[in-house]
């Protein structure tokens, strides 16, 4: 068999038996977080946006649920607008080595269809870990040179949400063959928005969990899609890829689970950030500096994080702060946090963090780049305003598996985020953390919310 044919047979098999416990338990955690992006989004610029088209386009009612707006409607809309709400906030997870973020396009999409198909917990579960596990693979599989110029959560992400709901309605091998043609034939996203702050990365993930749920529930009817799209002479390795290794796509099925290797976020900001926000924190606070000791920060980096931040000079708005270096590490310099509420409330206004931002910059370290995406390592250089070079290192950042959110970390987390959005009170909140913790044993997910 192909790569391509290991893997979709592997996904017809996977049973709920199959998931070790700390699987199940991590999916869980998963979903936790996933949940509190998706309501620290509701109020923030475009998401409204997203709600207004679907209060337009779509139906009155159905039967799943758009969580912020609190309606329900057709599948199709509520993965679009949750999945739109869950990556706004940037404090969704993200899988290192294939540089996906996971969560935000496979969550919205099997939930709207287990709400439509009256799955239950165990069958989320499962579905949830098949998507996991194949948009992770697949993410490796298309390599660093795909990253550069495509958004992989959005590329990707397709196939990862497709996968997910093609799993909830118990597809085949051949099934999931067709599925990944459909889905991987709409995977689109491009990284040319950062340079003018536009809002599409919340399009990207909004058209990811819907375009590939609009794959399995078409794969379902019998539409047909490519047989090789991954492989294939015009799929998506060569259209979209320099460095493509099908190796990847069969890494250790079913006794490497991917799922478990996956970061939670930390800082409101992205993940290329966090190395740095981490090494930077740790050195000052070792030396007892303030930013105001600071003369200069280097940042050495990842090629990867250049690509991505490189491009945004000063922040525009809110969010592409989040994509400023010298943003991020202002904000830890000034005010020890770059949580939610120092973005929002000093990232572009405070005239400290906006100097300290200027005192910026990056470069590529090779011992970074060569770790890179396996493994995202946090290195700093500061001169201080008396003269002394320091050095920053962190070699596991806040959140990775190794350095991973606890669950009372996690609970602290989702409530923090809920406050930030003002989404529930204290009562909502413990109900919210009771549910998904025994998101496992919940058999009508139309009233999990």
């Amino acid at each position: 068999m192909t790569a391509t044919q290991e893997l979709t047979a592997f996904l017809a098999r996977l049973q709920y038996s199959d998931l070790p416990e700390d699987v199940i338990a991590r999916t869980e955690d998963l979903f936790l977080d996933w949940l509190a992006s998706v309501l620290a989004g509701r109020h923030e610029h475009p998401i409204p946006l997203f709600e207004r088209y679907a209060t337009r386009m779509g139906p009155a009612d159905g039967r799943s649920k758009r969580i912020n707006h609190g309606s329900f409607t057709t599948p199709y809309f509520a993965a679009l607008v949750n999945g739109a709400a869950s990556h706004v906030v940037e404090q969704d997870d993200l899988h290192n080595s294939s540089v996906l973020h996971p969560a935000t396009v496979v969550f919205p999409a099997v939930l709207a269809a287990a709400q439509d198909l009256g799955s239950n917990g165990q069958e989320l579960i499962l579905a949830s870990v098949a998507g996991y596990e194949a948009g992770i693979r697949i993410g490796e599989f298309l390599g660093r040179s795909h990253y550069r110029i495509f958004h992989t959560t959005a590329t990707v992400g397709t196939l990862a949400a497709a996968v997910a709901v093609g799993k909830l309605m118990q597809f085949n091998a051949n099934g999931f063959t067709h599925l990944l043609g459909s889905a991987g034939t709409q995977a689109a996203g491009l990284w040319e928005f950062l340079r003018d702050a536009a809002d599409s990365k919340q399009l990207h993930t909004a058209k990811a969990a819907a375009d590939g749920l609009l794959a399995a529930y078409l794969t379902e009817s019998g539409l047909t899609g490519a047989q090789n799209i991954l492989e294939g002479p015009q799929g998506l390795a060569a259209g979209m890829s320099s460095d493509a290794d099908a190796k990847w796509l069969n890494d250790g099925l079913g006794t490497r689970w991917a799922l478990t290797e996956t970061s939670f976020k930390f800082h409101a900001s992205c993940r290329h950030t966090h190395p740095a926000a981490d090494a930077l924190l740790d050195l000052m606070q070792r030396e007892h500096l303030t930013a105001d000791d600071i003369e200069t920060v280097t940042a050495r980096v990842h090629q990867g994080a250049i690509d991505v931040l490189g491009r945004v000079d000063v922040p525009q708005s809110i969010h592409q702060a989040k994509f400023s270096m010298g943003a991020v590490l202002g904000l830890i310099a000034v005010y020890g946090s770059a949580s939610l509420v120092e973005f929002r409330d000093h990232a572009l206004t405070d005239p400290r963090v906006s100097a300290f931002r200027e005192r910026v910059t990056m470069v590529l370290e090779p011992e970074v780049d060569n770790a890179y995406p396996q493994r995202w390592l946090g290195r700093v250089s500061v001169t201080t305003k008396d003269g002394r070079t320091l050095h920053g290192a962190t070699d596991e950042p806040k959140g990775d598996p190794g350095n991973t959110l606890t669950r009372p970390e996690l609970e602290d987390k989702f409530r923090r985020l809920v406050a930030f959005s003002g989404a529930g009170d204290a009562q909502q909140v413990d109900a919210w953390i009771s549910a998904v913790w025994s998101l496992h044993t919940q058999t009508d997910l139309r009233t999990l919310f």
